[in-house]
């Protein structure tokens, strides 16, 4: 079948939300007898009764009630693509999304370069450990960690990244030193709560028993705490290259050792299909995969 008018739509998901007829019309700014009409004719279309009349009230039928909810969501998904669409195609900023640990250690420094060299762009970063909802969440774009696949998203490869333990340089030279893997058997390992097992992959590719990972050490939410730990020589964290490269080449951390675990997978900028290229979202998506691109890390996957 035909789907509706909008004009009908509007009319039941105002009046089904106000539960009034008058309330929905001045809403709507048009008569009380036009939504009626318009009910009318929605009701008509779809061969069933939405709401039951009743004197000066009006009720949801059953029907209403099934009906009500996705006519809802379905105007606030047009709403927000509306509003996101329009921020986008101006200057007026967009707002990024990605982790906490890779906002602190990476991103921060390419916005501050991107809007020295965009003086009039603006760039909000948000935070979250939950996938992004495009549909629901207040964000332009996004930087994911994955393999590139995810529905109703254009994704664009950023970076790889590798995995490897990082220190402060007084605790490798220390007293007991770090020289090979199994010296780790003597220090504090340094835990995130979202990569916990990452240890024990590394130390599996090390040679090294997986048990390791499991005895006594330090566990922080975000990797950027854990890295920071490392700095003031807490322990050993696992730094991801792109979190721990500006603390490498500052002298602030070390990497002991050679072994190097790949990652699997990379990040990734995504945004919605329907706006993925509009001025703003392309300008900045463009600028961050070629700020990337120069590191030796930062290479696109066979």
């Amino acid at each position: 079948m035909d789907l509706p008018s909008l004009n009908g739509l509007r009319a039941f998901e105002a009046a089904a939300r106000l539960l009034s007829f008058t309330r929905a019309a001045e809403e709507l700014h048009v008569t009380q007898t036009a939504i009626s009409h318009q009910i009318s004719r929605l009701e008509a279309q779809l061969g069933t009764k939405l709401f039951a009349r009743r004197n000066r009230a009006i009720a949801l039928t059953r029907a209403g009630q099934a009906y009500y909810p996705p006519v809802q969501a379905a105007f606030i998904d047009l709403r927000r693509a509306t509003e996101r669409l329009l921020r986008s195609g101006d200057d007026g900023g967009i707002t990024v999304s990605t982790t906490a640990s890779l906002a602190t250690k990476w991103l921060v420094a390419h916005v501050a370069a991107f809007q020295e060299a965009n003086p009039g762009s603006q760039v909000r970063i948000t935070t979250s450990t939950d996938l992004v909802d495009f549909r629901r969440d207040d964000v332009d774009m996004a930087i994911r960690y994955g393999r590139g696949v995810w529905p109703g998203v254009r994704a664009d490869w950023l970076m790889a990244e590798e995995i490897f333990p990082v220190c402060a340089p007084a605790l490798r030279d220390g007293s007991p030193p770090l020289r090979v893997p199994a010296d780790l058997a003597a220090h504090t390992l340094l835990h995130s709560t979202l990569a916990r097992e990452d240890w024990q992959l590394w130390l599996t590719a090390a040679g090294l028993p997986a048990s390791l990972a499991t005895r006594r050490g330090l566990t922080f939410d975000h990797s950027f705490m854990a890295i920071q730990a490392a700095i003031e020589g807490l322990g050993v964290a696992l730094g991801r290259s792109h979190l721990v490269e500006a603390d490498l080449a500052a002298g602030r951390l070390v990497a002991p050792f050679d072994v190097v675990l790949p990652a699997d997978a990379g990040y990734y900028v995504v945004a919605p299909v329907a706006t993925a290229d509009m001025p703003a979202i392309a300008r900045f998506r463009d600028w961050l995969i070629a700020a990337a691109t120069p590191g030796a890390l930062s290479r696109t996957p066979a």
